[in-house]
């Protein structure tokens, strides 16, 4: 474990993420030239065409570093968008360290500070990295200046880079492997008791314990579940139990991605991985459950991740009545691709039975229908998107309005709310000197 790094690189969207992956990729040579090509890890259509990451992928690299050893590097890419940020909060729960990167020209930004937080929430080392240094407009000191004053960071040891260019990539490779810190445990869970981590004891020995990552269909593998191995150790053939959801299988192919798929006999201790199980049943496989073993289980299930909340809704209904069974299915094995999208079955008058789905904002909700319609070629009809609103009625109740059609009758309303957000402004100064300029001429003249 002591030569294992789990990473993840966060940023705010186009500051190089992805093209930062893509250097690391190619530096450790974990694909050939002719099969490197732009946002490599972008494996989406979408992605590709739209310049933006959506899924967080995981690849496995291997890297011999200055002192002579060789370490294995589980990089976790992760989207910049803020309506993707489920996607980085269940990334971040399996690593111990974050790559942060600022662009040295824009600076912080709004999800800059938003991933920084998630990273300290969950205890991870973070190395700053100054990306597009080579650019006319980059202004590296004040930037580093910015980030100390903004997220508190040190940034004495901030790596300048550029990651087009490939300018300070092996910097960025010797911090992970000397600046973040190895997968370790707190605890240890023997089956019958939970006790303090001992030196005399082999984690590989130990009950499996992994934590379900993520997961997604796949035509010809069926579900693909990528893990986290906590302590145990998860081979081909072993019988399985997922602790939650409560359902045995026995582990098909065991592997990693490079990012190609590589089959492994084994994943064990502080190793992120993929297993197939042939796994049915979609409810079976969810993101954030702990996976064990069925002969000897652990005792206690590792904690999952904080649940997503849908902030924007709207009903999906098939343009022709007869696929309504063909949208379930597809939604299943979306909602197992996309844990933070929501969806139940509605029923409209006008456009027969369909689904009320919820989703993290305007972005998500346009990229899961487009994806619906694209990946299971389906022909949808979308209501308006809308908020849930709170109705206090006079008896006492409260009710959720999500369809004005449900609106009840104003005599029986006490008040009603609506969801508002807290939220932080960052200006340059100057501007706020001049909109401050503004309000102080404005409350002149009147």
């Amino acid at each position: 474990m002591q030569h294992i790094r789990n990473f993840a690189i966060i940023a705010h969207i186009d500051h190089g993420k992805s093209t930062l992956a893509d250097r690391l990729i190619e530096f450790c040579g974990a694909l050939d030239a002719r099969e490197m090509k732009t946002q490599v890890l972008d494996s989406m259509d979408i992605e590709r065409e739209r310049g933006i990451t959506i899924k967080a992928q995981t690849v496995r690299l291997n890297y011999t570093a200055d002192n002579g050893q060789t370490y294995i590097l589980n990089l976790i890419d992760t989207p910049g968008h803020v309506d993707f940020s489920y996607e980085v909060s269940r990334s971040l729960a399996a690593c111990e360290g974050s790559i942060l990167v600022v662009d040295a020209s824009q600076g912080v930004e709004a999800q800059t500070l938003a991933n920084v937080y998630y990273a300290i929430d969950n205890n991870h080392e973070i190395v700053p990295v100054l990306n597009k240094i080579d650019l006319p407009a980059a202004e590296p000191e004040r930037i580093k200046r910015q980030i100390e004053e903004v997220t508190g960071l040190d940034t004495s040891n901030a790596i300048m880079i550029s990651a087009k260019t490939g300018i300070g990539i092996k910097d960025v490779l010797e911090a992970i492997v000397h600046r973040l810190p190895a997968p370790s445990v707190t605890e240890i869970d023997t089956g019958d008791k939970i006790l303090p981590v001992s030196d005399n004891v082999e984690l590989s020995s130990l009950p499996l314990k992994a934590l379900l990552i993520d997961s997604w269909y796949d035509a010809y593998a069926g579900v693909i579940v990528i893990v986290r191995i906590i302590q145990g150790a998860l081979r081909a053939g072993q019988k399985i139990r997922m602790m939650e959801a409560g359902a045995t299988y026995d582990a098909g192919q065991v592997g990693y991605f490079t990012p190609k798929r590589v089959d492994a006999n084994v994943l064990s201790p502080g190793e992120v991985g993929y297993i197939t199980a042939g796994i049915k049943q979609v409810a079976d496989c969810r993101v954030g459950d702990t996976i064990t073993e069925e002969r000897r289980p652990a005792l206690h299930a590792l904690k999952g991740f904080r649940p997503s909340i849908p902030v924007v809704f709207c009903s999906l209904f098939p343009s022709d009545a007869d696929e309504f069974e063909k949208l379930r299915d597809s939604l299943e094995k979306l909602h197992l691709n996309d844990a933070s999208f929501q969806y139940e079955p509605e029923h409209s008058g006008a456009l027969g039975y369909g689904f009320r789905c919820g989703f993290l904002g305007l972005l998500h909700l346009e990229i899961m229908q487009e994806r619906l319609e694209r990946e299971f070629n389906l022909d949808l009809i979308t209501t308006a998107p809308s908020v849930v609103y709170k109705i206090h009625l006079t008896n006492n109740t409260v009710i959720d309005l999500h369809n004005p059609v449900d609106m009840p009758d104003v005599v029986k309303i006490d008040f009603m709310e609506e969801p508002w957000i807290k939220a932080t402004i960052l200006v340059p100064t100057n501007t706020l000197v001049q909109s401050l300029a503004c309000v102080q001429s404005d409350a002149e003249n009147r």
